[in-house]
């Protein structure tokens, strides 16, 4: 049996295989998963993508996989590691750092303002994959984000460095870097205007240096041996399907639950209405990566959020049982019932974290109104993706009962959370293949799309 497209996504701990076929007819098919350890620090990662390749095999009743295409996803190696420094927090550095999120970045370090000494020793002790300079609006500060760039340019690292600030010092950034014998790549500012936000090409740049800069990682140059397409941040990829979806079935939110961490993305502009009282600009596109919020390596960050007595009752497990329950891949009941929980939780506090507030406030000239952060009012849908909502047979559930404000956790939240209204609908990837087909959109954008309404039933 050939297989047309094969789409692996290399995780952190895991290495799961995904098989297409019919690509160039009305009726593409997901015909099914394979997965192995990821060994990547062994230092070759293709013996878990072989593993994951024969498990695929055996579920198809053949003795070998024999494919035509095979694209990649990878968040394995620590993924894309980035440091972005720019000028005003809430301005170029805000804008430089959705850019970088969006891409699928794995953000080490900010700085907002003049680097420091020990900013520049927390960068190399970082050994980020791509340094992102920012600031100043075009034709607007020069001084300090130049004397930045020359900063920057001084360390000992071998790696892109990417500017997108004030257009006009560009020439001067690219001389520099160059003279120095780093490689820069100029794209346009990130922050041009006041309030107005341009990230779309920082993140087409940041996703095509993370494909060619990848093999860099352990193991990683082998990877090429077996992909014949493209190769792109596993979180990059789902926000990449996120808005290829949008594009078909309007707006949405997609919670995405792992062993490690919860990433939120949306796609949405919000209501015309709240966007009125916005007090800073939000991209349409939006990612949040919540690093302290992972079911397995980060269980006991998301247990201290209520506390181990309390969450221990909540679970219904008793306190000296609870520690050998947590799995990455609970079996049991007593496994499901405490990650059911670890889920719950995390769920809860990334969408709070991601969400803006409404809320009203009183000055001289009496009462009034502001947001800060995105808007989800105008969302249509909210999809449950990554192992834990997937696999979870209470995932719909839980994502149901947070966004209808049902929490479990006392916040001390001020204002009003703007919320999916009670339109939403809540829908799971019954696939776990988001990141894969966000992958597979970037050439296969027609039947990416068709293969994710399939998954989520919609």
């Amino acid at each position: 049996m050939k297989i047309d497209l094969l789409v692996a996504e290399i995780g952190s701990t895991t290495t799961v295989i995904n098989g297409f076929i019919g690509l160039n007819s009305p009726k593409p098919k997901f015909i099914g998963q394979g997965q192995g350890p990821t060994t990547v620090y062994q230092g070759d990662v293709t013996v878990g993508l072989e593993m994951a390749l024969e498990q695929l095999a055996k579920s198809l009743g053949e003795n070998k996989i024999d494919y035509t295409e095979m694209f990649a996803t990878s968040s394995a190696a620590g993924g894309l590691k980035m440091t972005v420094h720019g000028l005003v927090y809430d301005m170029t550095v805000k804008a430089a750092k959705e850019a970088a999120l969006g891409a699928g970045a794995v953000i080490k370090d900010i700085t907002a303002g003049p680097l420091k000494e020990d900013d520049l020793q927390r960068i190399v002790d970082i050994k980020p994959n791509i340094v992102l300079l920012a600031g100043g609006v075009d034709y607007g500060e020069e001084e300090i984000v130049f004397a930045n760039a020359k900063k920057l340019a001084s360390l000992p690292l071998d790696l892109p460095f990417v500017y997108g600030g004030n257009i006009k010092l560009a020439p001067k950034v690219e001389k520099l870097f160059k003279e120095k014998g780093k490689k820069i790549v100029l794209i346009e500012n990130v922050y041009p205007k006041i309030d107005e936000l341009n990230i779309l090409p920082a993140r087409e740049i940041i996703q095509q240096l993370f494909e060619e800069h990848i093999t860099k990682g352990p193991g990683m140059e082998k990877i090429r041996q077996m992909v014949t397409g493209t190769i792109i941040p596993t979180p990059g990829a789902v926000m990449k399907g996120a808005i290829a979806l949008s594009d078909e079935i309007g707006d949405l939110v997609v919670v995405d639950v792992g062993g490690a961490t919860t990433d939120v993305h949306s796609v949405t502009d919000g209501s015309e209405e709240l966007n009125r009282y916005l007090i800073a600009p939000e991209p349409r596109e939006k990612r949040t990566v919540e690093g302290d919020l992972g079911v397995y390596v980060n269980s006991e960050n998301i247990i201290n959020l209520m506390g181990k007595e309390k969450f221990s009752k909540f679970v219904g497990i008793d306190l000296e049982e609870l520690n050998s329950l947590i799995k990455p891949i609970p079996i049991t009941a007593k496994e499901k019932r405490v990650s059911e929980g670890l889920t719950e939780l995390a769920v809860e506090t990334a969408i709070k974290r991601h969400t803006g507030v409404l809320k009203v406030l009183y000055g001289p000239s009496g009462r009034y109104k502001i947001v800060e952060g995105k808007d989800l009012t105008g969302v249509n849908w909210v999809i449950g993706t990554g192992g834990a909502l997937t696999r979870l047979e209470r995932g719909q559930e839980i994502l149901e009962k947070v966004i209808k404000g049902n929490n479990i956790l006392k916040g001390n939240i001020k204002g009003e959370l703007l919320l999916p209204g009670e339109k939403a609908k809540v829908l799971i990837d019954r696939h776990y293949n988001m990141a894969v087909l966000g992958a597979m959109g970037v050439k296969y954008l027609k039947e990416s799309v068709l293969l994710m309404r399939e998954s989520l039933q919609v």
